[in-house]
């Protein structure tokens, strides 16, 4: 059975519709990126995939034995969020929360979680060091270690490289790359078309229109066509 299955899904906030009749699965592996404009509804659809507001109508089914605990999320960072006073250690050890119960310490399985989703991202030598001294690549690093430290199957990003300068954009997408092929589940909102459709498996565009499918086929597509070209992105 698939992860998630949206059909007919509207959401909005407050009774207010912002997204109309999305039909889209996840398969486990998928690398599903969310695309379209601002105010489109992408990061509203985010918090219903999280539970953390309703849809308006329609379903959204989970399945394949996924529980709400077992989705990572990777949330835009707020300026405040960007200063937080902590070590890098204690913010990757937080992920493994869930895993605690009513537990007020973390376990050597916990630590021994942390240290190695620290090493997955190359951020061990940072442990130490406070999160707000970091540049903005290396706190991406450290909030997808403690992503990590909270699943092993879906990993929830919103925009992960919004602020990071090109090299270290690069850099970013191909690290969610790699957690990809090693069996991870993306579902990304992304304001970059053309490296959704570089690095993407599947296109779920929300707007006036709403397009599901492949990359190959959203690339074919009049919508995938259109807002390629505006970026100046290569058509298939």
């Amino acid at each position: 059975m698939s992860y998630i299955i949206a059909k007919d899904l509207r959401v909005g906030y407050e009774g207010k519709m912002i997204a109309d009749a999305m039909n889209f699965v996840v398969n486990k592996g998928d690398y599903l990126c969310i695309v379209g404009e601002n105010g489109s509804g992408k990061s509203t659809l985010m918090k219903t995939l999280l539970h953390l507001q309703e849809p308006v109508s329609g379903e959204l089914i989970v399945g394949d034995g996924l529980k709400a605990n077992e989705i990572g999320y990777l949330p835009q960072q707020t300026l405040v969020q960007r200063d937080f006073p902590a070590s890098v250690r204690e913010i990757v050890l937080s992920g493994c929360q869930s895993r605690c119960g009513l537990r007020p310490f973390y376990n050597r399985e916990e630590k021994t979680l942390a240290a190695e989703n620290m090493e997955r991202m190359g951020i061990t030598a940072l442990a130490d060091r406070c999160y707000r001294e970091l540049s903005g690549g290396q706190q991406q690093r450290v909030l997808l270690a403690r992503a990590l430290c909270a699943t092993q199957k879906v990993l929830l990003l919103d925009e992960p490289v919004s602020g990071l300068d090109p090299k270290v954009t690069i850099e970013m997408y191909e690290l969610i790359d790699k957690l990809n092929r090693d069996g991870i589940t993306i579902i990304m909102i992304s304001h970059d078309i053309a490296a959704a459709v570089r690095y993407a498996s599947h296109i779920l565009h929300v707007g006036a229109t709403v397009f599901f499918g492949n990359t190959e086929e959203y690339a074919e597509s009049d919508i995938g066509k259109f807002f390629l070209r505006q970026e100046g992105g290569e058509e298939r």
